[in-house]
């Protein structure tokens, strides 16, 4: 019988959608402060023939059975690093498309609510992306961040501020861009030697870096920093201005090789990148992503 039921109801949506007489769609942003997503489904209820209140339940129904579909490029379209999006680790075997929807499953809902003219049924939804990073980290042995064979002396400081919110030249191109953000950006000096990147990363820390804007090195406190963003690199950070970004899409910082050698002088101040000690400072356009 319940099998029945079920089948009948899905020849019913199936039916609806078949014809194109529902109109729904999807609204939000990718907030890369938060490293969240942030969703609204909206039903257009004249053209699914519901009228409220009777037919509430059926919108809400028809909402929850289109949001996996209207999330899903939302998710596999997040920028991993420089040259690849979650869509392509999927087709690389490093993930899945269970994993996918398996996220935006554990999303934290907001029952659905009638707008004010009562023409739209809307749910919202918020996904952490935090758990992606943790996700892709695979590796178990822990690759060593550089050494320098003359160190210098250097301070012994609580984390490591990137300066980038302003338009950095693109190593290689005769152009400049703003630092795109994403779940995994390497860090590079001005000699382009490599100075951090995903391997490097204690998979225990979860993720490379969090972003933040500029206001956050701004704040009207001693340290000059917000609670956020001390948080994550305390009360003592080393402050770097980024020389230029690099990458296919411009997600990697360049650092004056001066900075970079005053991080890997110590084993103190290289186990700031090892445990996500890292904060980047972005223009506040590039922190959020529309869709």
């Amino acid at each position: 019988m319940k099998n029945k039921l079920f089948l009948a109801v899905y020849l019913f949506f199936l039916a609806f959608f078949a014809f194109g007489q529902v109109k729904i769609g999807i609204s939000g942003s990718l907030e890369w402060d938060k490293m969240e997503i942030n969703a609204i489904v909206s039903l257009d209820l004249a053209s699914a023939k519901i009228k409220l209140p009777a037919g509430r339940t059926q919108g809400e129904t028809i909402i929850a059975s289109e949001y996996l579909k209207l999330i899903r490029p939302k998710i596999l379209n997040i920028q991993v690093d420089s040259s690849s999006i979650i869509a392509d680790k999927i087709e690389q075997g490093e993930w899945a498309i269970a994993d996918v929807e398996n996220l935006a499953l554990k999303a934290n809902a907001v029952p659905p609510v009638v707008s004010h003219d009562f023409s739209h049924l809307s749910a919202s939804y918020s996904i952490g992306i935090d758990k992606i990073s943790s996700a892709l980290i695979r590796h178990e042995h822990i690759a060593e961040i550089p050494r320098t064979l003359f160190p210098v002396r250097s301070a012994a400081y609580t984390g490591i501020i990137i300066i980038a919110y302003e338009k950095q030249p693109i190593h290689g191109r005769n152009s400049s861009a703003l630092l795109k953000p994403c779940l995994f950006p390497k860090i590079w000096d001005s000699e382009m030697n490599l100075i951090f990147e995903r391997n490097m990363l204690n998979p225990k820390a979860g993720f490379m870096a969090k972003y933040f804007p500029k206001e956050s090195v701004f704040a009207n406190r001693p340290s000059g920093l917000t609670p956020e963003i001390t948080a994550i690199v305390g009360e003592r950070p080393l402050r770097i201005f980024a020389q230029g970004v690099f990458g296919i899409n411009p997600t990697d910082p360049i650092i004056n090789r001066e900075d970079a050698i005053l991080i890997i002088s110590t084993a103190e101040n290289r186990s700031l990148l090892r445990e996500g000690r890292l904060a980047i400072i972005l223009d506040n356009s590039m922190l959020k992503e529309k869709f």
